[in-house]
C-alpha cells in the first residue's frame, strides 16, 4: 500500500466521522424528573369540561355569550370507509379522529387528534372583549351517522345569542376519503379584529423507531401569493417562524401520517408557527407542535370563512388530490431527484402494487424493470471496458517507455492512442453516472414510502423500518447504534461481491490518487454503518440490485467478443492512418490542453539565463 493510497483511506475515513459529527443526532433520552411527570399528569387531567359559572361571573367572562358558557357536552360521532370523527357540543370542535385501517407500531389503534393532546381555539373579538369559542357550548340536530358510498354527512353546531346573534360552525364529512370541510359564519355580531386561530398537537409515537419519528415531524405551510412550499427544520427540537405572507394552508406532518388546516377562500393571515421537541418522549409525546394564525373578520360575517381539514396518511397518491402544493408534504428527495420520483417511481410502485401483495417480491419486480430499461447503458460501459481492457497491453507499453515522472506525457501519450483506435475513456463512465439520479431517487423515497409500512417479508415484520436480528440492549455501539439489521448485512456482502466481480473485468488506472480497486471493498463497509438503521426495504433493493447487476453482466458478457473488439479497433487505426477519421472536438480540446501543460512544465523546468549588466 502506497502514500497515496493511505491518504485517500484516511480522507474516506474523515468523511465518515464528519457524516456522523455533522448530521445531527437526536439526544440521549433523559429521564424526566419528577415535577416534570406531576405536571404533565396535571395538564392530562385537567377536566376539559369548565366548572360551572354564576349569572354574574359568566356575563362579565362571555359577555352577550353568557348563555352558553354552561351546559353537558354531548358528542356526534361520524364515521366512513376511512376515518371515525367525533365531534363535540363543547366548542363545537373535533374531538378525535381515527384512522380505520391504520395501526400503531405496537398494534394499537390510530388516532391522529385526541382532546387530551389536541388543543383548538376560536377566539372572536368582540365589543365587550375576546370569546374563546372552544369553552362554549353550542347545540346541534345531527346525530351521528356511518357513511356508505356517495353519501355525505352535515354536522352543523350553532350557538344562539341573544338580539338575533348566533355562531354557527359546520362540518362536512365525504363517504370515503380524510377530508373535512369546515365553515365558520357570525350573524349580527361586531367584531372589532380578525378572528384568532389557535392549534397545538402533542404528536405521540406512532413507528418503531422513536428518534426517527421524531425528527420526521414538523410543521410546513404553503405561501398563497409566492406559491412556495416550506417549513421547519424537521431535526430540530426548537424552532419557530413567523410568515410574512398569508398561507393557503399549514399542515401538521409526522413520518407516515398528516393533519392539515386548508383556507379555501381568503388565506389564513399573519401565521406564527413552533415546534419543540421532547427527546425524552414523556408520556409518549414527542414534540408539540403549534400554529397561531388570524382569519378575516369579513369572512367570517359574510359566511365566506371557509375551510378544510386533513386527518390522513401522509401518502402521494392522496395528498396529491387534496390541494395545490399539498403532495409537498411526502419529501421525494433534493431538486434534481424529484421529477424521478414523483412522474417514475411513484406510479410505477403503486401500478405494481396492484398486482402484487408482497411487496419484498414487488421491490424485486421493481428492480428487474429498472435493470431491463437501463440495459443499453449497462450494455456500452461494458462494452468500453472490455476496449479498455484490449488496450491494456499498449497503455501499459506507453507508462513503462514514458515512466510515471511526467503526467502529463503519459495522458498525452493515451490520448493519442485513444484517438487512434477510435476510443473515448469517458464512454464507460458516462453510462455509469447517468444511473447515479436512480440510485439517488430511491434512497430518498424509500425512508418515505408509506406503502411499506408494516409490510412484512421473510424475517422483517415491517420493511419501512430496520430489521434487528441482533440488539445489544441498552448498548450503543458509535456509528452503529444498538442493533444490526440483516437485510444491511446482506447488501454489503452483496456490494463487496459485486466489487469484486466488477475489478475482475476493469482495467488498473495507473497513476491513480487512490487505489480505486480497494475503494471498491471500503465503500460498502462505510455504507453498512450509514444504512444499518434504515428502512429494510432499502436494503433489500440494494441487495437485489446488486444480485441482478452481477447476473445482467455475466449475460452481456457471454455476447461480447473481445476478439472482434480488437479487430475493430486495428481497423479504427487503419483509417485513422489513411486521415478517414475525424478528431472529435472534444479529443482535439483535451489533446490541446495536455499540450499546453507540457509546454508549461518544461518552461517551469528550463532554468533562466543571468542577466549580464552592462557596463
Amino acid at each position: 500500500m502506497d502514500r497515496n493510497t493511505i491518504i485517500g483511506l484516511g480522507l474516506i475515513l474523515l468523511m465518515l466521522v464528519g457524516y456522523q459529527l455533522l448530521v445531527p443526532t437526536p439526544d440521549e433520552p433523559v429521564k424526566p424528573t419528577p415535577q416534570q411527570i406531576t405536571s404533565r399528569q396535571q395538564r392530562k387531567t385537567q377536566p376539559t369540561i369548565p366548572a360551572l359559572l354564576d349569572s354574574t361571573t359568566a356575563r362579565a367572562a362571555f359577555g352577550t355569550f353568557a348563555t352558553a358558557a354552561t351546559g353537558t357536552a354531548q358528542d356526534v360521532v361520524v364515521e366512513n370507509s376511512d376515518i371515525k370523527i367525533t365531534f363535540s357540543t363543547l366548542g363545537g370542535r373535533v374531538k378525535q379522529v381515527l384512522l380505520k385501517n391504520y395501526k400503531t407500531f405496537d398494534g394499537k389503534p390510530l388516532i391522529l387528534a385526541d382532546e387530551s393532546r389536541t388543543k383548538t381555539a376560536l377566539e372572536l373579538p368582540t365589543t365587550t372583549g375576546k370569546v374563546d369559542l372552544t369553552k362554549l357550548y353550542f347545540s346541534t340536530q345531527n346525530a351521528g351517522q356511518t357513511l356508505r358510498g356517495g353519501q355525505t354527512a352535515r354536522v352543523a353546531f350553532t350557538l344562539s345569542l341573544p338580539n338575533g346573534q348566533s355562531v354557527e360552525q359546520t362540518y362536512t364529512v365525504p363517504g370515503k376519503g380524510f377530508q373535512v370541510g369546515y365553515s365558520l359564519k357570525a350573524k349580527g355580531l361586531t367584531l372589532t379584529q380578525p378572528v384568532r386561530f389557535y392549534w397545538q398537537d402533542e404528536v405521540p409515537r406512532t413507528e418503531n423507531d422513536a428518534n426517527d419519528n421524531r425528527t420526521k415531524t414538523s410543521v410546513n405551510y404553503y405561501l398563497a401569493n409566492a406559491e412556495e412550499f416550506d417549513g421547519l427544520d424537521e431535526t430540530s427540537d426548537e424552532a419557530d417562524a413567523s410568515l410574512d405572507q398569508p398561507a393557503r394552508w399549514v399542515s401538521f406532518k409526522q413520518k407516515y401520517f398528516l393533519s392539515g388546516f386548508i383556507a379555501k377562500n381568503t388565506p389564513l393571515q399573519n401565521v406564527k408557527i413552533k415546534q419543540t421537541g421532547h427527546p425524552e418522549n414523556l408520556n409518549g409525546n414527542l414534540k408539540t407542535l403549534e400554529v397561531e394564525a388570524q382569519i378575516p373578520a369579513a369572512d367570517v360575517l359574510a359566511g365566506k370563512a371557509q375551510f378544510e381539514w386533513f386527518f390522513g396518511p401522509n401518502d402521494f397518491q392522496v395528498v396529491n388530490q387534496v390541494t395545490e402544493g399539498f403532495q409537498r408534504n411526502v419529501y421525494l428527495g433534493y431538486a434534481i431527484v424529484q421529477p424521478i420520483n414523483r412522474y417514475v417511481f411513484v406510479p410505477l410502485f403503486n401500478a405494481l402494487g396492484k398486482v402484487f401483495n408482497n411487496y419484498g417480491v414487488l421491490i424485486t419486480i421493481l428492480v428487474l424493470i429498472i435493470k431491463l430499461a437501463l440495459t443499453p447503458l449497462t450494455y456500452k460501459s461494458y462494452v468500453s471496458m472490455a476496449k479498455m481492457r484490449v488496450l491494456q497491453p499498449e497503455i501499459a507499453n506507453i507508462r513503462e517507455k514514458v515512466g510515471d515522472a511526467d503526467p502529463a506525457k503519459l495522458q498525452q501519450e493515451q490520448m493519442k492512442l485513444y484517438q487512434q483506435v477510435g476510443v473515448s475513456p469517458l464512454s464507460g463512465c458516462v453510462p455509469q453516472l447517468l444511473t447515479l439520479p436512480i440510485l439517488m431517487s430511491v434512497f430518498f423515497l424509500f425512508p418515505n414510502l408509506i406503502e411499506l409500512r408494516q409490510e412484512s417479508f421473510l424475517w422483517a415484520s415491517d420493511l419501512s423500518t430496520y430489521d434487528s436480528v441482533i440488539r445489544f440492549g441498552s448498548v450503543t455501539i458509535p456509528f452503529l447504534g444498538n442493533h444490526i439489521s440483516l437485510f444491511t448485512v446482506l447488501m454489503t456482502v452483496s456490494s463487496i461481491g459485486f466489487a469484486y466481480y466488477n475489478n475482475q473485468m476493469t482495467p488498473d488506472q495507473p497513476g491513480s490518487p487512490i487505489n480505486m480497486k480497494m475503494l471498491g471493498y471500503i465503500m460498502p463497509l462505510i455504507f453498512f454503518f450509514v444504512m444499518n438503521s434504515f428502512p429494510a426495504g432499502l436494503s433489500w433493493y440494494y441487495f437485489t440490485s446488486n444480485v441482478v447487476t452481477i447476473g445482467q453482466q455475466l449475460l452481456i458478457r457471454r455476447f461480447i467478443d473481445e476478439d472482434k473488439i480488437k479487430a475493430v479497433l486495428e481497423e479504427n487505426r487503419k483509417k485513422f492512418a489513411r486521415g478517414e477519421v475525424k478528431k472529435s472536438k472534444f479529443s482535439d480540446y483535451l489533446q490541446k490542453s495536455l499540450q499546453a501543460a507540457e509546454e508549461a512544465k518544461k518552461q517551469q523546468d528550463t532554468p533562466s539565463k543571468p542577466r549580464t549588466k552592462k557596463k
